[in-house]
């Protein structure tokens, strides 16, 4: 892999933060390091179980991890962390198909879980959740909404101490015109109104976080994840508390003229 040295290197309470030059050198920095872990965890336990992230944020990630060619991925589970509810199967937004044709289809993964939305959505919750409760999750690779939402837990919806380990929700308005404005629906009404998401404790039992937020329609969201009061009205605030979450960044999405931490 490429150069992948940060430029900067900050932290806010248990929150490990790197920053970058561009998205490029991001996605091949946190490929290294995600692929280091997976190769240290898989020295000294059968499996390793791992959660992504599907959108475009992670391209550059996903692209760097898949050149990695001394991962043992049959030795790994894969999960998503959310889908869109009432999409045709074949509908090239579902999320499941994003991470098959961008990541799964390249590496194969021994087992690749993916959520089912022919299934009712009660049910689908039911049949994940048990799939994830099955073994503790090693590794979570992940991003942030320009809402400061993490998978499709958007301010409304978001809940730290929720009981539920999946749950339906109703997405919010600045979610799904994020959709559009990231290229992958032409209209706000293309937008399915409802979805699947792991919830917020799902999320933090990874007992490793890999956050990839680059580009300056992150910035507000970045700077209020690191800056701001841990509280609901920015989801992502949580990852803070986190023992072991590394967030990367670019000079896009990061103001440094606005983010003072300790360095």
């Amino acid at each position: 892999m490429s150069n992948n040295t940060p430029i900067q290197e900050i932290s806010k309470d248990s929150m490990f933060i790197q920053v970058y030059q561009d998205r490029a050198s991001l996605g091949e920095a946190a490929a290294s390091q995600v692929a280091g872990r997976i190769k240290e965890l898989l020295s000294g336990q059968d499996r390793v179980r791992m959660i992504f992230a599907a959108a475009p944020s992670q391209n550059e990630f996903l692209r760097a991890l898949i050149r990695d060619e001394e991962i043992d991925w049959q030795r790994i589970d894969a999960f998503h962390m959310d889908e869109y509810i009432g999409l045709p199967e074949e509908a090239p937004q579902r999320f499941g198909l994003f991470l098959k044709n961008g990541l799964f289809d390249h590496v194969r993964p021994g087992a690749v879980h993916y959520m089912d939305t022919t299934n009712t959505a009660v049910a689908e919750c039911e049949r994940y959740a048990a799939l994830l409760n099955e073994a503790p999750v090693d590794i979570v690779c992940m991003g942030i909404g320009e809402n400061g939402h993490i998978a499709f837990n958007d301010p409304p919806v978001a809940d730290f101490t929720d009981p539920l380990a999946m749950k339906i929700v109703e997405l919010d308005e600045a979610c799904r015109q994020q959709q559009v404005n990231d290229g992958c629906f032409e209209t706000l009404d293309d937008v399915p109104r409802e979805a699947l998401t792991l919830t917020i404790p799902t999320l933090l039992s990874g007992q490793y976080l890999y956050c990839m937020v680059p580009g300056p329609a992150k910035c507000q969201a970045v700077t209020d994840t690191i800056m701001g009061n841990i509280h609901t009205e920015c989801p992502a605030s949580i990852l803070r508390t986190h023992a072991n979450c590394t967030l990367y960044v670019d000079v896009e999405s990061f103001d440094e003229n606005v983010v003072k931490v300790n360095a």
